[in-house]
């Protein structure tokens, strides 16, 4: 029996069940809609077969629990969590909603119709899926269920997304540890078998390898136990596919070695084996700014302390100029394409990577006061070029400015501020996954990931948000952007 029928609403009404779209061993999946947001999501309960455990409390919590963890890992190319609450009891998940198919499907549908998968494309899928399991894994998970009908492609982008969190656990580098022995076979590795397994990052590769093996020969691998007792060995994907590299032949077989230790370790070694690891492109000591100060006033262009507020009529291109070698590259392209969401998560990698803070995951005042500023200027001009002048942290400066802001923190200035640039609604402020990555949005919306450790689940009115919001626009100041 089901948790909720058609037309059931929850949360006093914010959300309406459309229909029952999935089910599992762990979990029910509905489609609902959103009448606050005005957006379809899933929404996601423990299913009636763990309700009936005597432990349900317990599965309860650790559901609740997993739910939070995957909400802290934002990423592109992981299903965003929207909202985690109780309803009669039962621990619900809200989801954004893809639209698209899943990878097994389209690739059954793709090389039926043209033949195999090009390596290329397949590459793309799996550099994107993996980029997202590192985060996962920094966020101390493990998915352990990753094939390709976990990943749905969205439908206008053909973007990947890791979905089906239903198996996800936490975990720590090295430590042997019970875990279910609920698994896929053909992706799940040989400690998946055991119920105490030695799980680590190469459990996921694994899997990630296995839907490499099939999007580019659209074979299942043997599943590891069979290998393993009755010694058969996998056969080369390219044993089925001649057109697969040696390279990437290679590759898969490493990935899916049966020993844990005769894999890459980690995902990023198995994407450096694909070779999907891009150089940066080093620019130590070139600087040559735009100079923004302009004296003599340009149409369209409004000031604010002397500062231009956006670009001139001529919109050069923006020179990728950093003091410590960062490639801004992506982030141009990512504006460049309009993918906000992107950006945004892009530009607080870049900048966690250019303080570095990358292993604390936010930056703190002196990281802020001590930003090289020829990289601040990089990353604001790339926000203001392809905004239109509209998004970018001069902008963002410019309006708490305009409202008597200082860097002394006054709660109801960063309001008003919050007010104008869309962070705030009904007089509270947003969580940061309820973002607008519109172009639409109002100005000095983006970017807004570099305020902090923006995986958490709090808003933009935090004591340690609003430091850093002060903290970066007063060093705007001092670069004179």
């Amino acid at each position: 029996m089901q948790a909720w029928t058609p037309n059931t609403t929850l949360q006093n009404g914010q959300y309406i069940i459309k229909k029952v779209i999935g089910g599992g061993g762990f979990g029910e999946t509905y489609l609902a809609e959103d009448t606050e947001e005005q957006r379809l999501v899933v929404i996601k309960t423990l299913n009636r077969e763990q309700r009936q455990q005597p432990d349900f409390a317990d599965r309860q919590k650790r559901f609740r629990q997993e739910a939070l963890s995957l909400a802290r890992c934002h990423h592109p190319h992981v299903v965003e969590v929207y909202d985690i609450f109780s309803e009669n009891e039962l621990q619900t998940i809200v989801m954004e909603y893809i639209e698209g198919d899943d990878l097994e499907k389209y690739t059954e549908e793709y090389t039926n119709e043209n033949g195999y998968l090009s390596e290329t494309e397949a590459l793309s899928y799996i550099d994107q899926i993996g980029q997202a399991l590192e985060v996962v894994h920094e966020r101390g998970l493990l998915h352990r269920d990753v094939k390709p009908s976990n990943i749905l492609l969205r439908r206008e982008t053909k973007e990947a997304v890791l979905i089906d969190f239903g198996l996800a656990r936490e975990f720590q580098p090295g430590r042997i540890r019970s875990m279910t022995a609920t698994k896929t076979e053909g992706y799940a590795p040989i400690e998946q078998y055991q119920r105490r397994g030695d799980f680590g990052y190469y459990t996921d590769v694994y899997a990630l390898a296995g839907t490499l093996y099939t999007l580019l020969t659209l074979r299942v691998p043997i599943p590891a136990n069979y290998r393993a007792e009755d010694d058969v060995p996998l056969k080369p994907p390219q044993k089925y596919n001649p057109k697969i590299s040696d390279k990437v032949n290679a590759a898969i077989l490493k990935g899916m070695e049966l020993e844990p230790q005769n894999r890459p370790q980690t995902v990023r070694e198995f994407r450096e084996l694909l070779g999907l690891l891009a150089k940066p492109v080093v620019n130590f000591g070139i600087q040559q700014p735009l100079n923004l100060n302009i004296q003599q006033p340009i149409n369209n262009v409004e000031t604010f302390h002397g500062t231009s507020l956006h670009t001139p009529p001529n919109n050069p291109e923006v020179e990728l100029n950093s003091d410590v070698g960062m490639d801004y590259r992506k982030l141009r392209d990512l504006l460049k394409a309009g993918r906000w969401k992107e950006a945004d998560v892009e530009t607080r990698r870049v900048m966690l990577a250019v303080a570095k803070r990358e292993k604390e995951s936010w930056l703190d005042v002196n990281s802020i006061n001590n930003f090289p500023c020829t990289d601040l200027r990089t990353i604001d001009q790339l926000w203001v070029k392809y905004s239109n002048g509209k998004f970018g942290f001069s902008v963002q400066k410019r309006i708490y400015q305009s409202f008597g802001g200082t860097r002394i923190k006054n709660p109801e200035i960063w309001d008003k501020f919050g007010d104008k640039v869309g962070w705030r609604k009904r007089g509270s402020f947003k969580s940061y996954r309820n973002i607008t990555y519109d172009i639409k949005a109002p100005e000095g919306h983006l970017p807004c990931c570099y305020m902090g450790d923006y995986l958490d689940d709090y808003c933009l009115m935090t004591i340690q948000i609003c430091s850093v919001g002060l903290c970066v626009f007063s060093r705007v100041e001092t670069c004179k952007l």
